[in-house]
């Protein structure tokens, strides 16, 4: 049976996975953590924990080659078929999963000035790919496609359409694969998917997707990620005006302000500490005042958003949390909903407490909205579109 390779290097960590066919035979997560870069393997029912290098992580396509030879999931190289990875990237050739070909790296590059946050990473695996596996086919797999057919009212910003369509700056959104396999999940787990649902997808990057019988018709991140929630280091929404002045007044060049926008801002650049909001709910209970502004402002703008999805969708039915955050703070979703018993939100907080990483509802049963937390999957569907397009 073939066997595929999954990558999906995001802000914060890399993930690899291994399938041969639909099963997932072997996964593999990348993070750093204050001890230092330590890479997890799932496999057999097992769970084994590493400590590695910083040049094991750079060099992470490599390091997770050598474990699956050396777990015997594969006996050489040659055995990987097909692979297919994350792109997150604005521009209209990327609204589709296609197969990456030179234009398609050409484009990349070009694309990297927009969102170079993932995209340098992008890039960087992609050669690597290319240099071990010359031969075989390598897949892109588009984190907004789903949004291809947004409502045009969601898609278009306030310039002119010749210049849009000319440097094709349009809302793409992205997280598009996380929503995705919520959208699919959902109606396996709860019955059916509540036809007026706003998913709350917070981890290092965090975005929130109105979805309305079943589509989503509007979503916060734009033409890059870097628009809509305040996340661990993105800055999030910011007056246009307020951008410009801070390239007359620094003196940073583009490329630096980018940078800046991109990592020292959001959580990091209010608290002054830190990006994760675990360290800076410890930081608020010891009295740390920019440490729960940063918390503070964080629930804020999802409140917001919430509050804004829920009128152009004429009601709301469901909340979804998901993402790392989603899934596992239950002081953030505490937090998020605190105040919206307007729109009928009613949280059951003995079960938000007991709920880490699992799959429930945590309403009340009296709740006219139904809050529940999914764990996404976009490993998984990363592997549904590859093995698509392979066949």
């Amino acid at each position: 049976m073939k066997k595929y390779l999954i990558i999906n290097t995001g802000s914060a960590s890399k993930k690899y996975a291994l399938y041969e066919g639909e099963k997932r035979i072997f996964f593999s997560h990348f993070e750093g953590k204050e001890t230092g870069h330590i890479v997890t393997n799932y496999f057999d029912d097992q769970k084994i924990e590493k400590i590695i290098s910083p040049e094991n992580f750079v060099e992470s396509f490599a390091f997770v080659l050598g474990e699956l030879v050396n777990y015997k999931k594969i006996s050489e190289y040659s055995d990987v078929q097909a692979i297919g990875v994350r792109i997150v990237a604005p521009g209209n050739h990327f609204l589709e999963h296609k197969l990456i070909d030179d234009n398609y790296i050409s484009l990349l590059k070009e694309a990297k000035e927009k969102a170079p946050l993932h995209l340098t990473a992008i890039l960087t695996a992609i050669e690597k790919i290319k240099g071990m596996f010359p031969n075989i086919p390598l897949y892109g797999i588009s984190d907004s496609a789903i949004y291809k057919d947004l409502p045009e009212v969601a898609k278009y910003y306030g310039i002119s359409t010749e210049i849009a369509q000319k440097y094709e700056i349009y809302r793409f959104g992205y997280h598009g694969l996380s929503i995705e396999s919520l959208i699919s999940k959902i109606p396996k787990i709860f019955a059916k998917l509540p036809s007026k649902t706003i998913v709350c997808h917070i981890g290092g990057g965090v975005s929130v997707v109105a979805v309305k019988n079943g589509k989503p018709i509007d979503m916060s991140m734009g033409f890059t990620p870097l628009e809509g929630l305040l996340m661990a280091t993105r800055v999030g929404d910011i007056d246009s005006g307020a951008v410009l002045y801070l390239l007359e007044k620094t003196g940073m060049s583009t490329v630096e302000l980018r940078k800046y926008l991109n990592s020292q801002c959001g959580l990091l650049g209010i608290s002054g500490k830190s990006s994760d909001v675990r360290d800076l709910i410890e930081l608020e209970k010891q009295g740390d005042k920019m440490s729960k502004l940063a918390l503070d402002l964080y629930a804020y703008r999802i409140k917001k958003y919430i509050g804004s999805y829920t009128a152009i969708m004429g009601g709301l039915d469901a909340i979804v949390f998901s993402g790392t955050v989603g899934e596992r703070s239950f002081i953030m979703r505490e937090r998020i909903l605190n105040d919206l018993q307007c729109l009928g939100v009613k949280l059951n907080n003995s079960k938000n407490n007991k709920t880490v990483a699992q799959d429930k509802v945590i309403s009340s049963w009296t709740s006219k909205v139904k809050v529940m937390v999914v764990t996404t999957d976009e490993m998984n569907q990363l592997a549904i579109e590859t093995l698509k397009l392979t066949k």
